[in-house]
């Protein structure tokens, strides 16, 4: 078992299974709405999350249709996103755990739309989109 909250501490969560396809994304999109040089993003089964507390906190945004962000209102902090063509899974942020997790990064994506002043260096594989089998 996971458990998280947002950064103010109004908005927790629980999450009773694996976190899968961990990576490091570099797109101008989860630059721009992390606020850093990439966002580390994972999926957890949708039935293995839990809001425990601050449900009535959470907003959302849509920049995409079909597609929302659900972050906390009263501190901003992004919890988890959704996608419409799979509601089997959510998206969520690693930065929110308060626990650590077993599961491991697999990848950096997106790397040929980076910040120009980001120096990647790792070891490990690097994608220009998705990593292969997603």
């Amino acid at each position: 078992m996971y458990t998280g909250s947002c950064l103010c501490g109004e908005v927790n969560i629980e999450v009773s299974g694996s976190i899968t396809s961990i990576i490091h994304c570099h797109c101008s999109l989860c630059r721009k709405n992390s606020g850093t040089a990439f966002a580390t993003n994972g999926f957890v089964n949708t039935g293995d999350f839990t809001i425990t507390k601050g449900q009535e906190r959470l907003s959302e945004y849509s920049f995409k249709a079909g597609r929302t962000r659900y972050f906390c209102r009263c501190c901003g902090s992004p919890v988890y996103s959704s996608n419409s063509d799979d509601k089997s899974r959510i998206r969520i942020r690693l930065g929110i755990f308060d626990t650590d997790i077993t599961e491991q990064v697999l990848s950096h994506n997106f790397v040929t739309s980076k910040a120009n002043w980001e120096q990647l260096e790792t070891s490990l594989p690097c994608y220009e989109k998705h990593e292969p089998g997603r």
